[in-house]
């Protein structure tokens, strides 16, 4: 980490990255309240500004999608907006490697 750089930021972004990886929806709802913790300590550090906004806008997305709701008009996974219905039987992970 060099001078003058805010390691919030990148914490963040880890948990942000560890919440889209989460096995379950609690680790999921942990990991992005864990992001938006961050996000509010990387505005802390921040002059008033456009990057301390943009901090504040990202630990609010991250709050609401650890509440349950997501980015409005994001289908969830295992939905099929279209209802085709052709996925057929889930993989077993096992079988692809």
């Amino acid at each position: 980490m060099g001078f003058g750089r805010n390691p919030h930021v990148l914490k963040a972004q880890a948990a942000e990255q560890k919440a889209l990886d989460a096995p379950d929806d609690a680790a999921r709802a942990r990991a992005y309240r864990e992001a938006a913790h961050q996000w509010d300590r990387a505005a802390e550090r921040e002059a008033p500004g456009k990057r301390r906004l943009e901090y504040e806008r990202n630990a609010a997305r991250n709050r609401e999608l650890a509440d349950g709701g997501g980015p409005a008009g994001a289908p969830e996974p295992g939905d099929d907006p279209e209802g085709s219905g052709d996925a057929g039987p889930p993989l077993d992970p096992r079988l692809l490697n």
